[in-house]
C-alpha cells in the first residue's frame, strides 16, 4: 500500500492516549510527593507555589501526637538538634506540622536553623492551599 503524497496519517487517536497517560502520571505522581507520614497541614490562601528544584530538600514533619520525623524517619528532640546541626546553610528544608501539632516544634526548628545561620530563603512551611 502507498500513501499518495497529499494523505497524512491521523495522529489524532494516538494524541489522545498521550493526554490520558499524561493524567494517569500526573494524578500518581501527586500521591507519590505526599510522603509516608500522613500529616494534615493547616490552609492557606496566598500559600507559595513549590519550588521544583534538582536538590531534593529535606523534609522534617511533626505529627498530630508530636512525633518528628525527618525523611520518614522518627527522632527525637534531642537528635533533631544535632542533625540541623549538620545540615548545610544552602540546603532547602520544608517543615510540614499537621495543624493539631504544637507550635513549640516550628519554633524550635526556626531557632536552631537561625542559630546556625542558615538562609531563610531556604526554609519553607508546607501549607494547602485555600
Amino acid at each position: 500500500m502507498k500513501i499518495k503524497r497529499g494523505d497524512g496519517l491521523n495522529i489524532v487517536p494516538f494524541i489522545d492516549i498521550m493526554l490520558v497517560l499524561l493524567a494517569l502520571v500526573l494524578s500518581i505522581s501527586t500521591f507519590i510527593s505526599q510522603g509516608k507520614i500522613k500529616v494534615e497541614v493547616p490552609t492557606a490562601n496566598n500559600a507559595p507555589q513549590e519550588n521544583n528544584s534538582d536538590d531534593k530538600p529535606i523534609v522534617i514533619v511533626v505529627s498530630n501526637d508530636n512525633k518528628i520525623y525527618i525523611n520518614d524517619e522518627e527522632m527525637n528532640k534531642d537528635n533533631l538538634e544535632h542533625f540541623i546541626a549538620k545540615i548545610p546553610n544552602d540546603k532547602v528544608v520544608n517543615f510540614k506540622g499537621d495543624k493539631s501539632s504544637s507550635l513549640e516544634y516550628l519554633v524550635f526548628v526556626i531557632d536552631q536553623l537561625t542559630k546556625k545561620g542558615h538562609q531563610h530563603d531556604k526554609f519553607r512551611i508546607d501549607t494547602q492551599h485555600n
